[in-house]
């Protein structure tokens, strides 16, 4: 098996959505989905683009996506060659996962078309494609390459006012509905062989024609050189992406793509995990880290990546806890200047935060749950439709999935504690951690008959239970983010006019003692034969099986949480919750009490977000459940593999790309199998090696040094590089 490949013979127009994620291209600032040159609406192709936003009239807001600006279609004497029409002699996609790099091989019988194309992570506004036609009969080819604003979007459309221009290179310029941002794309070509050419143009797409008289036998070349600018970027998009379009062509077709595979390779030397003993895990894992790589904001100082990446428009493109309990721990360990990226962008929207908290009559940060530019609350009221009714139903993410600002809060700490770097915090860090902390005294419920400090009507990261108090998971985060902003002062002993600074600023004295109080004072959850409750009530629910609960259901794709849930009055949970907590405070917890917990709410997990298997599985490695662990990190890290996860909630599309998951098996494999610890500044191993896996070895930098994890059955060691 080559572990740095995933091939798929035969073309079935039913998996044209789970391919375009499978095939993904992308570098940080937009996305290829996976689908042939040739593709239309019905097969989901898009170019999405990170941070650009529109609205169309009330549905909900999305990521744009560009304008087609690599589509090739082809005909053979008058008759189409294209895919979704007609079953070919033979077909074939590929992804390399070393080099980002996607290639087909379709056989339609009179022409066989080979192409490799990729979103350059040299240059972050280009994509390149390469086409080499075989002639197998005589006649007439036409080659159809051009720019249309025809795209398939979700919740669209979302670009207006196209203006066409023709010559070298073939250029678009649209503007969004909501804010009027301008997006631009321009393309051009190089070919090997003479044709003629002409032009078309209509309202919603501009057309190079080539026609040629061609023989059996031959062999054609075709290089599409391609741009995309926003006005986000900088003045004239249009006039930037035709210049670089124009460079492109150029330079030319390998010299693009030797540049791109350098940066792929510097990638790979800071963060490839090597395992030995089974090839489908090590597969697995490559297509994990590819598809996080692949979306990482290098081109960008502050900015994070969504809960889909750049695979499409699902999720409305927002930033959700994902960033922090998911992407954040490899970036962190491996390339700290991304993880810096995503905390970057939590600082400089903290206006947002400040803002959604005063619109709920509360003081301090609280962050959006769905992230959009500024820091805006993507999230709407209504988040599901109801499969019988076609009603939308109210849910409560938006107002009481209130752990979101102590997650931001537990990677800006983590960030320091990892890297050393205080800088981050120096320069707002500490001011977001400050406001995350005064939201939560100010969100905090006290009863005047009790000391304790609760925290009533939230959710915890388990959503089919909505509306709860004392969830387990937000009393330990927001206790966590109260502590963390009392810990400034010992990290800033050195300099403490610095911190002071901050907190006169921010008026934060009295709030400094209501801190201490109120930390020390959260209600502890009840605890019953070692497992700790979800939440006040949780062991009073209905306790069946998560086969029981899918038997109630009237339709597959029926939600099942809510008021009218078929999970919600069960104890039957969405995803790791109270184990999500063990594994991110392992310190606090004895094994014992994992172990208690672990045996009771695995079976009751439904695992119904893509976000739970990771959790369980870093709990798993610890108490010596390693059989288990193996089958939930081969499930994490082969999900976009395999095509799984959920594609639906309710009557909304869900499906994408799984960048959680993906964070996840590095986790996995890091953390739970290697045992990578951080303790005093010093990164440490105690391996929990898996029977599948002879050997595990990663790259890791801590505190500006780089190290060679490497991990095998005589255990495991630190080597500086």
């Amino acid at each position: 098996m080559d572990t740095w490949r995933l091939k798929k013979e035969g073309f079935e127009l039913s998996e044209a959505a789970r391919d375009g994620n499978r095939f993904l291209c992308a570098n940080g600032y937009m996305g290829l989905r996976g689908t042939v040159e040739e593709a239309d609406k019905r097969e989901f192709p898009a170019i999405t683009l990170a941070n650009v936003y529109d609205r169309y009239r009330d549905r909900w807001r999305e990521p744009v996506n560009a304008p087609s600006c690599l589509f090739v279609r082809l005909s053979m004497n008058g008759r189409a060659l294209r895919l979704a029409e007609k079953q070919p002699k033979g077909h074939i996609a590929e992804i390399d996962y070393r080099h980002g790099i996607y290639r087909r091989d379709t056989d339609f019988g009179p022409v066989r078309l080979r192409s490799e194309r990729f979103v350059s992570m040299a240059q972050h506004h280009l994509l390149a494609d390469r086409l080499r036609l075989d002639i197998a009969e005589d006649g007439e080819l036409e080659i159809l390459t051009g720019i249309s604003t025809d795209i398939w979007d979700i919740n669209g459309p979302h670009l207006f006012g196209a203006a066409f221009t023709k010559g070298e290179a073939l250029g678009c310029l649209a503007v969004t509905g909501e804010k009027g941002i301008s997006v631009a794309a321009a393309q051009c070509i190089q070919k090997d062989f003479d044709a003629e050419e002409a032009f078309r143009q209509k309202d919603d797409c501009v057309i190079r024609v080539l026609r040629r008289r061609v023989k059996r036998g031959e062999t054609l070349t075709l290089s599409v050189f391609a741009a995309v600018c926003t006005s986000l970027d900088g003045e004239a998009p249009d006039r930037t992406a035709e210049s670089i379009s124009i460079e492109a062509k150029r330079q030319g077709f390998d010299a693009c793509l030797t540049a791109h595979k350098a940066v792929w390779e510097d990638i790979w030397a800071r963060s490839e995990v090597t395992v030995e003993g089974d090839d489908a895990a090590a597969q697995a894992l490559h297509a994990s880290q590819y598809h996080l790589n692949c979306i990482a904001p290098r081109h960008a100082h502050a900015l994070s990546i969504p809960a889909r990446g750049l695979s499409g428009q699902t999720y409305k493109g927002a930033i959700f806890w994902d960033s922090e309990m998911f992407f954040f721990p490899m970036f962190v360990y491996t390339q700290p200047e991304i993880a810096r990226s995503l905390l970057r962008y939590r600082i400089e929207t903290l206006g947002g935060a400040l803002a959604k908290a005063k619109e709920y009559g509360y003081r301090g940060a609280y962050y959006a749950w769905e992230s959009q530019e500024g820091g805006a609350e993507g999230c709407t009221n209504f988040n599901v439709v109801d499969v019988f009714t076609h009603r939308p139903v109210r849910t409560y993410f938006r107002d009481k999935q209130i752990h979101i600002s102590g997650d931001i809060a537990y990677a800006l700490r983590k960030y320091y504690e990892i890297t050393g770097d205080r800088s981050l915090l120096e320069e707002g860090g500490a001011r977001v951690i400050l406001e995350c902390a005064r939201f939560y005294l100010s969100r905090a419920n006290c009863r005047l008959d009790a000391e304790s400090v609760e925290y009533a009507d939230v959710i915890g990261p388990d959503e089919y239970h909505e509306r709860v108090s004392n969830n387990a998971f937000t009393n330990q985060i927001a206790r966590y983010c109260m502590l963390s902003a009392l810990k400034l002062e010992e990290i800033f002993r050195d300099t403490p006019d610095v911190l002071r600074a901050i907190r006169d600023e921010l008026k934060y004295e009295n709030d400094w003692e209501l801190l201490k109080k109120a930390s020390a004072a959260i209600r502890e959850p009840v605890k019953r034969d070692g497992v700790t409750e979800q939440f006040d009530g949780y062991f009073g629910l209905e306790d069946c099986s998560v086969e029981t609960v899918r038997g109630r259901l009237a339709d597959p794709r029926e939600y099942w949480g809510g008021d009218h849930g078929v999970a919600g009055t069960t104890q039957v949970i969405k995803q790791a919750d109270v184990i999500a907590m063990l594994a991110l405070f392992p310190e606090l917890y004895e094994d014992g009490e994992v172990a208690a917990n672990w045996a009771y709410y695995e079976p009751r997990t439904e695992h119904g977000s893509s976000l739970s298997a990771c959790m369980y599985a870093l709990t798993a490695c610890r108490i010596g459940r390693l059989n288990e662990a193996w089958e939930l990190f081969m499930r994490t890290a082969s999900i976009d593999i395999l095509g799984g996860g959920k594609e639906w909630a309710g009557e909304i599309y869900i499906g994408g790309t799984h960048p959680a998951s993906n964070g996840g098996a590095w986790m996995i494999a890091a953390l739970g199998f290697a045992g990578l610890t951080m303790r005093n500044g010093i990164p440490e191993v105690h391996p929990n090696l898996p029977a599948q896996l002879t050997h595990l070895r990663f790259p890791i930098t801590s505190a500006g040094k780089r190290y060679m994890v490497d991990v095998s059955r005589e255990g495991g060691r630190i080597e500086p590089l």
